[in-house]
This record gives C-alpha cells, structure tokens and sequence, in this order.
C-alpha cells in the first residue's frame, strides 16, 4: 500500500500542498503550514525578495524544518514568461519542483493549455520537476505525462471560486488513465471537497484561498489535513459499489422463519 507522494526523488509523507496567497500576514501564513503539516509549499516568483528580507515570503517558508519549495510561475502570460520565470526561481531558491501556471486572461484566469504545454516541456527537458496546474483534459494530461512532467494538476473548478469539484468526471477519468501524481489544484472550499478528490484516487490536493481566506486559517489548514487523510484512507480501504436500489443491510428473513412455532 502507497504510503508516500513520490515527487521527483522527494517522498512526501503529507498530501496537503499549500499555496501561499491571500494571507493577511506570514504569521498566519506560518501558522497553517505548520497546522496543515504541509511538506511542499508553492511560492509565486514576486514574493521572492532578497532586497527587502522583510518581505521574502521564500525565506519565512524556507526556515521551516521539513518544507520543500515549489516556485509558480503565476503571472506569465505565456510560455517564454513562465520558462524565464522558473529559471529565475531556481536560480534563486535552488529548488527543481516548479509549478507551470500559464493563464493570460485576467477575468476568468483559467490555464492555458497550449502555453502551459510548451513551457511543460521545455522546463522537463531542462531537468526541472515539472507540475503544470491545467484545465481537466484528459488528453492534456497525457500529454504533458509523456513530455516528463512529474505530476499533473487540473483544477477543480476556477481559482478562488470556491465552487469545489465541478470537474469531478474530468478528474476521474484523469485518474484512471494517469501513470504520474494526480493533484487537485484550484476551487476546492471545504475540506469534504478534499476528501471527495482523494477517495477518486487523486495523489494529493493543492489548497491556497479555502485556507488563507477562512476566519482562522490554521485551524481550516489543520482540517484539510485531517480531511486529506481521511479521503486517502476511505479510497485504500475500498469505498462499496452504488445501487439503484434500496438493499437491506440486516435481512430478517430466515431469523423471522427460525422463530417460528
């Protein structure tokens, strides 16, 4: 039975990956890291700032025992950005994972499938640890697989929007079909979504706003957690088979004709 998330040659014992946006502060931010015992944690290449310490959010993360860097290249707008920003990031932080995040509409941010592959296959061609956040096309997804990416990542619904899995029977036939990690990243609100994507045998989930944006958000990061590992323990354990029809779970039929004179 699985037990690790095997990314390149990292084995991550937790499956709750964390974005780091929209926190009111790096305390809060620190705080659900560690309520959330996040292991790989994914930073936009901005909040990289070794001019200003007070304001690299790379360096607060990076001090935390146990966690592993993941640059974004959120912002780019196509795939020679998104190239330029992962070499900057690896440049400066070290780390070989980059999540690929290529989406030039601002209104409704939604990746862009023909950039994210490009850039997908440039960087693993490179030698980084690709992970391409990507609409829920299963083709895509075997797409970017063959070109070496070491997960693939297609949402759940748009960024922020909290509208949870709307993608579920993309994601399911992702799943079945995928030979790499398949991770949730994007839309998920509570952490019953969470739990929802692992039972359907998704690898881990990826969770930014539903945290950063809750009343407190270490204590919604520590029940991701719980939710995570919930939904990977129900999906080993092996979830029963649905029914169009009612079926008695204690059928009384020889216990009434045993008590009879």
């Amino acid at each position: 039975m699985e037990t690790s998330l095997i990314l390149g040659d990292h084995a991550f014992e937790s499956r709750l990956i964390l974005g780091t946006g929209k926190y009111s502060d790096a305390d809060a931010l620190r705080r659900s890291v560690v309520a959330a015992g996040a292991q790989l944690v994914t930073v936009a290449l901005r909040r990289f700032n070794r001019e200003r310490p007070e304001e690299d959010l790379s360096a607060v993360l990076a001090s935390l025992p146990g966690v592993t860097l993941m640059p974004n290249t959120s912002g780019a707008r196509d795939a020679a950005e998104a190239v330029r920003a992962a070499r900057l990031a690896r440049d400066l932080c070290g780390s070989r994972f980059v999540k690929v995040e290529i989406h030039p509409n601002p209104h409704h941010l939604l990746p862009d499938p023909i950039e994210t592959y490009e850039a997908a296959r440039i960087l693993a061609r490179e030698g980084f640890w690709v992970m391409p956040y990507m609409p829920a096309d299963p083709v895509l997804a075997k797409r970017l697989e063959e070109v070496g990416c070491v997960s693939v990542m297609p949402l759940g619904s748009a960024i922020g929007s909290g509208q949870g899995l709307r993608t579920f029977d993309m994601i399911q036939r992702i799943v079945k079909d995928s030979r790499v990690p398949v991770i949730v990243d994007a839309g998920l609100r509570a952490p019953s979504d969470a739990a929802a994507a692992m039972e359907l045998g998704c690898a881990a989930v990826l969770v930014n706003s539903a945290i950063a944006a809750a009343a407190d958000p270490p204590r919604m990061a520590a029940a991701f957690a719980a939710a995570v590992r919930a939904g990977q323990e129900a999906r080993q354990a092996g979830l029963m088979n649905r029914s169009e029809e009612a079926v008695a779970t204690s059928p009384l039929t020889a216990f009434l004709g045993q008590a009879r004179p």
